[in-house]
C-alpha cells in the first residue's frame, strides 16, 4: 500500500495551497488600503480600498481597530467627515472572493489625526482693569505648521451672549470701557473660516476695580488767599479715571448754600476780578458717562481792604468837664476781618484793638486837662491803614464861664425891681384919679352937661424878659416890654410914657 497513490490526499494538499495563494494571472489578489499621509482637525478624510477591476463593492469590509465598521452603503471608499481626533486609529479593509469564499485582507493604514490649534487661551489687556478703564481681550492660539495658510476667525463672548457685530479675522476684541457690573464670565471661539473645526476657551472672569480717582487742583494764586479785583484760577486735573471726562464746578458759599457753576463744563475755572461774593469753597465733579468723582473742597478766601474809618464819641459833644467817662468808637463799614484799629491823641498811640467782626472798637478815657487835644484813629487789614478825620476834644473850663450864672442872678433881680416900680405906679395912678380938681373959671350951675374925664391907665400885664447868654461873649442883654390900651376920647388923650429898657452888663 506504501507505493499506491491516495487521491485524497492529492485533494487537500491542493486545498490548503489555494488559500494560502490564488494567483491571478501572475499576481496575488490581495486589496491596497489608501489614505492621506496627513490628516488634520476638519479635514475630510477618503479611504479607499484599491482592489482589481471587476472586484465588486458589496464584498468590501472596513475596519477600525480590529471592528468591522457598519456603514450604510458598499464602497470601496470610506469616507470621515470633519475628521477629529476621536478617529485616530487602524484602519483595514477585506474583499471576500466567491463562490469558494475566500477572504482577502488589505494593507494596515494608521490614522492619526493632527490638532489643526490647540484650545485657545482668552486673556485681558491689563489684567486688573480699573473701573470704566478700556480692555483689550486676545484670543491666543496658533495654527500648526503643515496648516499656516488656514484662516481662522474668532468671536467673543460675555456671559454666552457674542459680543461685538460677530466673529471676525482678528483675534483681538476691543472694550472701550469695562465696569464693575461687567466683572462677569468671558469666553472667546476660535473656528476655520468654513467652521470645519472650532474651539472654546475656557471661561474667564476679569476683575475689574473699583476706580479711585486722585485729583489735584491747581490754584493761582497759590496761597488760596484772594485780593479783590485780582484774578482767580482754579484747575482741576484726575489720574486714575478713564476719559473722556466731562468736569462741573460747584462753589459752597459762607451760608453751606451749594451752586453750580453752568458756566464752566471744563477742567480750568476762572473769575477774571473777584469781589467779596466769590468767597466759599469750591470743588470739581468729573464725570465720565458712568461714574461722577468729586474732589476735595478748596476754601477761597476774599480780602476786601477797609474803608476810611469813622472816629465818633459816644456822648456827640466835643465839651466836657474834667473826670467825664469819653467813649471813643472807631468803625471801617467794609473791610475783611480781621481788623486792627488804632486810637491816637495828637498822633500818639493810646492802643489797639484787633476785631473779627463787624462792630469796630472802641476806647474809654477820663477826660482831663491832658487830655484835650486832637484824637483820630487807623483801621488795618494787612491791605494798607486807613485814617480817620480827626476830631478835637476840650475841656469845659468853669471859672472862665463865671458870668453865665452871675448874668442869670442880676437879671432875676432886675425883673423883681422893675415889677415892683411898675406895680407902684399902677396903684398910685388909679387913688389920683378918683377925685379930679374943679376949674374955678367955671360955675357949677353951668347947665353944660360935664362928661367924665378918662385917664389913660395902662393896664396892668405881664412882663417877659427876652435875654441872651452866649458862652462867647461877656454882655447880657435884659429888655422889659410894657402895651398901652385904646383911648376912649380922641379929645382927651393921656400923655402916659412907653418905656422900653435895655439893660446890658460887660464883665
Amino acid at each position: 500500500m506504501s507505493g499506491s497513490f491516495s487521491p485524497c490526499v492529492v485533494f487537500t494538499q491542493m486545498w490548503l495551497t489555494l488559500l494560502v495563494v490564488i494567483p491571478v494571472n501572475g499576481q496575488y489578489d490581495f486589496p491596497i488600503l489608501q489614505a492621506p499621509p496627513a490628516v488634520f482637525e476638519g479635514d475630510s478624510v477618503f479611504l479607499r480600498c484599491y482592489t482589481k477591476k471587476g472586484r465588486e463593492a458589496e464584498t468590501l469590509t472596513f475596519y477600525k481597530n480590529g471592528e468591522a465598521l457598519r456603514l450604510p452603503y458598499k464602497s470601496s471608499k470610506l469616507y470621515i467627515h470633519h475628521a477629529n481626533l476621536k478617529d485616530n486609529g487602524q484602519y483595514k479593509c477585506t474583499w471576500r472572493k466567491w463562490p469558494l469564499g475566500f477572504l482577502y485582507t488589505s494593507n494596515t493604514v494608521r490614522v492619526q489625526v493632527q490638532e489643526l490649534f490647540p484650545r485657545p487661551v482668552l486673556t485681558a489687556r491689563p489684567s486688573h482693569p480699573i473701573d470704566g478703564s478700556p480692555v483689550t481681550l486676545t484670543c491666543q492660539t496658533q495654527l500648526s505648521a503643515q496648516k499656516s495658510d488656514a484662516r481662522l476667525q474668532f468671536c467673543f463672548f460675555r456671559n454666552l451672549q457674542l459680543l461685538g457685530s460677530g466673529c471676525s479675522h482678528s483675534s483681538e476684541f476691543h472694550i472701550p470701557a469695562i465696569w464693575t457690573e461687567e466683572s462677569k464670565r468671558y469666553q472667546c471661539k476660535a473656528e476655520t473660516v468654513n467652521s470645519q473645526d472650532e474651539k472654546q476657551s475656557t471661561a474667564f472672569i476679569i476683575p475689574v476695580q473699583r476706580a479711585s480717582a486722585e485729583f489735584q487742583t491747581h490754584i493761582i494764586p497759590a496761597s488760596k488767599l484772594v485780593f479783590e479785583g485780582q484774578l482767580l484760577l482754579l484747575n482741576c486735573s484726575v489720574k486714575g479715571v478713564p476719559g473722556p471726562l466731562k468736569f462741573s464746578w460747584y462753589k459752597r458759599d459762607m451760608m453751606n448754600k451749594e451752586t453750580k457753576i453752568l458756566k464752566s463744563s471744563k477742567a480750568e475755572f476762572k473769575i477774571s476780578q473777584v469781589n467779596i461774593s466769590d468767597a466759599g469753597e469750591y470743588h470739581c465733579e468729573a464725570n465720565n458717562s458712568r461714574r461722577s468723582f468729586v474732589s476735595r473742597a478748596v476754601p477761597i478766601t476774599i480780602k476786601v481792604a477797609v474803608s476810611q474809618p469813622v472816629l465818633t464819641l459816644s456822648t456827640g459833644k466835643t465839651q466836657a468837664l474834667e473826670g467825664d467817662l469819653m467813649t471813643l468808637h472807631c468803625q471801617s463799614q467794609r473791610g475783611s476781618p480781621c481788623i486792627l484799629y488804632e486810637f491816637f491823641y495828637e498822633n500818639v498811640s493810646l492802643g489797639n484793638s484787633s476785631v473779627l467782626s463787624g462792630g469796630g472798637a472802641y476806647f474809654n478815657f477820663s477826660m482831663s486837662t491832658e487830655r484835650s487835644g486832637s484824637y483820630h484813629c487807623t483801621a488795618d487789614n494787612g491791605l494798607g491803614a486807613q485814617h480817620s478825620e480827626s476830631i478835637r476834644i476840650s475841656l469845659f473850663d468853669m471859672k472862665k464861664n463865671r458870668s453865665v450864672p452871675m448874668a442869670a442872678g442880676i437879671t432875676v433881680g432886675l425883673l423883681i425891681v422893675a415889677v415892683g416900680v411898675f406895680l407902684f405906679y399902677c396903684w398910685f395912678s388909679r387913688k389920683a384919679g378918683g377925685k379930679p380938681a374943679s376949674d374955678d373959671s367955671r360955675s357949677p350951675s353951668d347947665s353944660e352937661p360935664q362928661e367924665p374925664t378918662y385917664y389913660n391907665v395902662p393896664a396892668c400885664i405881664e412882663l417877659q424878659p427876652v435875654y441872651s447868654n452866649d458862652p462867647e461873649e461877656n454882655v447880657i442883654y435884659t429888655e422889659v416890654r410894657r402895651t398901652q390900651p385904646r383911648q376912649k376920647h380922641a379929645d382927651q388923650e393921656s400923655e402916659s410914657p412907653r418905656s422900653r429898657c435895655q439893660m446890658a452888663e460887660k464883665k
